[in-house]
């Protein structure tokens, strides 16, 4: 028999509320269990730690299967609610598990022969909630089941499932929603960072409260503006004896109104010239030793320049190891790693794992010349936007940086000055209105491994929005 009831009844608020309750606790367990899966129960090798961790797979493309990685390092719960801090190395091809989490600004660094891992002192999470994402697909453990994507990849595609990567990891992990959010990166991800931001921005405007809280994004040794990039890395060359006077003549007359990612065969000889002058040297840390031992294939790729080999990022003498790359090959490609990390769960990964994919970089197809555009654009939007650059890094060096920032004719708010770290000078900085510059004195390509205190430091006074410490200050942290 059917029971009509009243709306009125006080039988149709208790089941009305009992409904709404069951709804709201149900939306909460799908809510809670959407990243349960993911949580890392404990990496092989790894030590004890007072933070969470969380990895796992985002389908950005149904139809052709594209799917990218992430490795997310909770802040302590001391240290929550903290901001979100997405970081995207780049290649483009490379990983930003390979290098930013396991050589970086990670939680860990790898020990030899991929034997397990130990802290890193001075670690991002300390202070943010830091995510890592391998993009685009084909990169790492990020895989496509449409085998002609890896040969299409370009500037384009990758800003887009990025974005449609960040939607769905919040749903995900909804928790995060209208936190505080930044983008990071290095190298190529020069244009990654400033192409991402600016699709968020966009797809932000018009939204009352965003629930991707954009705040602004910070870019290390990155590609900005190709001219300018060419102008400056010659010159450094030049100025630091890497090449003859010839070579830079040559250099500037070949390659100037060249593509960095799409270079002329005249420009491509000018640089086979450049190579045989530079010698056996790392362009990615110019003053530091290189790893003796002999790349494997799976780990010899290209990065920003594409021309020279990656698996060369030294350690600083007494405490760094130059073949610290090799050692990610070998954690990686360890299936309890893989199982741990709840990657290549369906075996779309029938190759060796690898830092960097020859096949992305060699077939990257669309590679706008400038970020300068874009840049201008959020720096109106009022974003906060920090670049920093290491400054023996010879193949995204400081003077490109330099050149490419001047040439967005920014009024200038603090000049150049000195800032420090414990008394000692970490580096310089200066402040324009919209964009601060910061550079760190003796770090190569990878600001955070050369110098990983200094690195701490800096990302601090980014996410808190103030300029580098002077010396009055100290540069202490907390």
């Amino acid at each position: 028999m059917n029971t009509m009831i009243s709306r009125s009844s006080p039988l149709l608020a208790l089941a009305e509320f009992f409904a709404l309750t069951c709804l709201l606790g149900a939306a909460a367990t799908v809510a809670a269990s959407g990243h349960a899966a993911d949580r890392i129960v404990r990496l092989p090798g790894q030590p004890a730690v007072d933070f969470d961790m969380y990895s796992g797979y985002v389908t950005v493309e149904e139809s052709a299967g594209r799917s990218l990685f992430y490795l997310l390092q909770e802040a302590p719960d001391e240290a929550q609610p903290a901001p979100l801090v997405l970081w995207l190395n780049g290649g483009p091809g490379c990983s930003s598990v390979a290098y930013g989490a396991s050589e970086e600004l990670g939680a860990f660094r790898i020990r030899p022969r991929g034997a397990g891992l130990f802290l890193n002192e001075y670690r991002w999470n300390k202070v943010a909630n830091i995510l890592f994402l391998d993009s685009p697909a084909g990169v790492g453990f990020s895989y496509t089941n449409t085998t002609s994507d890896l040969y299409t990849s370009g500037d384009n595609r990758t800003a887009h499932d990025s974005y449609t990567f960040l939607t769905k990891w919040f749903d995900k992990f909804p928790h995060y929603k209208y936190r505080d959010f930044y983008i990071a990166g290095e190298s190529y991800a020069g244009h990654y960072v400033p192409e991402l931001s600016q699709l968020v921005h966009r797809r932000n405007k018009g939204i009352e409260k965003p629930i991707i809280n954009f705040k602004g994004f910070m870019v290390g040794n990155g590609l900005i503006d190709d001219y300018h990039d060419y102008l400056g890395t010659f010159e450094f060359w030049w100025n630091h004896g890497l090449v003859s006077d010839a070579t830079y003549r040559l250099l500037n007359d070949s390659c100037l109104h060249d593509s960095f990612v799409h270079p002329s065969p005249a420009c491509d000889a000018a640089f086979n010239v450049s190579t045989e002058e530079q010698g056996n040297i790392d362009m990615y840390s110019v003053y530091t030793p290189t790893c003796n031992d002999t790349p494997s294939s799976s780990s010899s790729s290209s990065s920003a320049s594409r021309r020279r080999p990656r698996g060369r990022y030294p350690w600083m003498t007494g405490s760094y190891d130059p073949c610290t790359e090799h050692y990610s090959t070998a954690y990686y490609n360890r299936r309890d790693v893989q199982t741990a990390l709840h990657a290549n769960v369906t075996g779309a990964i029938n190759y060796t794992w690898a830092t960097c994919s020859d096949t992305i970089n060699g077939k990257w197809h669309d590679a706008p010349r400038s970020m300068l555009p874009i840049y201008k654009e959020l720096i109106a939007a009022g974003l906060r936007i920090w670049v920093f650059s290491g400054d023996t890094d010879a193949v995204v060096p400081l003077t490109a940086t330099r050149y490419s920032i001047n040439a967005l004719g920014l009024p200038t708010a603090v000049s150049w000055y000195p800032w420090y770290d414990v008394q000692e000078v970490g580096g310089w900085s200066q402040v324009y209105e919209g964009l601060t510059l910061v550079t760190v004195r003796g770090a190569g390509h990878e600001v955070p491994l050369h110098r990983p205190r200094q690195a701490l430091v800096m990302f601090q006074q980014f996410l808190q929005g103030k300029p580098m410490p002077g010396q009055a200050t100290n540069g202490t942290f907390a």
